[in-house]
């Protein structure tokens, strides 16, 4: 498949780590609050966040290149929709969280060895056509549905707790960059292992966050938790549009010269 030069998902680095994990925290904090604060029911919120990651989704493959608004919006939208689809299989289909981990688990790997075999390739840094687009986002959408039902197994069926469990997710998280830095592992395993990781650590510390002391939890409230984590989110994205676009003022600057 033909492809350009143009990648369209965001460059790695500190900021993306941060927002990846404050949104996956505000997936799991404001699909409680839609659903049980503003009495809409679990199934209604979930296909109403559906509409709007449809929504978000045309908006961010319209850019063909990557936009930081529509690009942290997406991400946001599909940490939400992942947890209520988790949510709603396992609270209103009554599916095991295990079977739920074990099926999210054969469907990332199918969409990683079908995104190969299409691709040759499972960089991030070579999202530079329709194709690649669309099964990173798919494998988005699934690791943010397999790390809710992860998150939630560990921290609640094997009773460890949401401290031990964000710790845990946590080391995991440092171990891939470890093994990357000593060339253990790959980038691109590196990297996927982060990603998906990062769903239950933002779980974890959402639900440590927002859960009563009596449960093991600070008790904060969900409606404070969304706003504080949507400002940190809209100011980071703020501070990489501007970023973006300076770099790209300076390229064409350079090339204008150059000619």
């Amino acid at each position: 498949m033909k492809t350009d030069t143009i990648n369209r998902v965001a460059s790695l680095g500190l900021l993306f780590w941060i927002i990846k994990i404050v949104s996956t925290t505000v997936g799991e904090t404001a699909a409680d609050y839609v659903s049980s604060n503003l009495n809409l029911g679990l199934v209604n919120t979930t296909i109403l966040m559906l509409i709007i990651t449809i929504g978000v989704t045309i908006w961010n493959f319209k850019q063909k290149k990557y936009f930081p608004p529509s690009y942290w919006a997406l991400i946001v939208m599909m940490s939400i929709e992942g947890t209520l689809i988790t949510d709603l299989l396992v609270d209103q289909f009554g599916v095991s969280l295990l079977i739920l981990d074990v099926v999210f688990a054969v469907a990332m790997a199918l969409v990683f060895y079908f995104w190969f075999k299409k691709e040759g390739t499972l960089s991030i840094h070579d999202i530079n056509n329709d194709r690649r687009e669309k099964f990173y986002w798919i494998i988005v959408l699934t690791t943010f549905a397999l790390g809710t039902g992860v998150g939630d197994t560990v921290s609640e069926f094997l009773n460890v707790g949401y401290v031990y469990s964000l710790l845990l997710f946590g080391a995991i998280f440092l171990l891939a960059g470890i093994l990357y830095y000593f060339k253990v592992v790959s980038g691109v395993l590196a990297f996927w292992i982060a990603f998906i990781v990062t769903r239950p650590i933002g779980a974890s510390l959402g639900d440590l966050l927002i859960q009563a002391p009596k449960d093991g939890g600070f008790g904060i409230s969900v409606g404070v938790i969304n706003l504080v984590f949507f400002l940190i989110i809209i100011g980071s994205v703020l501070y990489l549009s501007i970023r973006t676009r300076r770099e790209k003022e300076n390229i064409n600057s350079s090339n204008a010269i150059q000619m």
